[in-house]
């Protein structure tokens, strides 16, 4: 998780929303990645995606079964889809995602979603703490920036 923590940090140095996430099997990491859909322009570019694609093309293939994987932040919908389609076995997560996590916190995909044929078992809270506050410092940021922006913007004269 401390690697995804480092990753999450090359996203928020890039100003996208820090997210970091590692793909391992058999205890070495096989992709790894960071969000990035701003700087690609790309809504997919999650980190956990980015992952995915990592390690797809280091193996040649895109299922990626006896894999785990560590992420800063609680998949969403769209990065849960990719998880059940690559076939990795375990996602680790720090932060729960009250917005738009979908290991439990607001859809309940990848555990326990009995309709797909294949599960992925979720564990989270590893390192949450940490994980949370890289998060919150980020944004906690740029609604400084925001702020700075409005009171300089209102002060220049016209």
């Amino acid at each position: 998780m401390m690697h995804a923590l480092a990753l999450a940090q090359r996203a928020a140095d890039a100003g996208e929303v820090p997210v970091g996430a590692v793909l391992v099997k058999d205890d070495a990491v096989i992709g790894e990645g960071w969000n990035r859909p701003i700087g690609a322009s790309d809504a997919t570019a999650h980190a956990e995606v980015q992952a995915l694609r990592d390690a797809g093309r280091r193996l040649g293939n895109y299922r990626l079964p006896g894999t785990r994987l560590y992420v800063t932040l609680e998949p969403c919908v769209m990065c849960a889809g990719a998880i059940l389609h690559a076939r990795v076995d375990q996602v680790i997560y720090g932060a729960s995602d009250p917005k738009a996590g979908a290991c439990g916190s607001v859809f309940d995909i990848l555990p326990s979603d009995e309709r797909f044929n294949h599960r992925t078992q979720c564990y989270g809270g590893v390192l949450a703490e940490q994980c949370g506050e890289t998060l919150k410092a980020f944004f906690r940021a740029r609604r400084q920036d925001a702020r700075t922006s409005a009171a300089t913007q209102s002060s220049c004269p016209s």
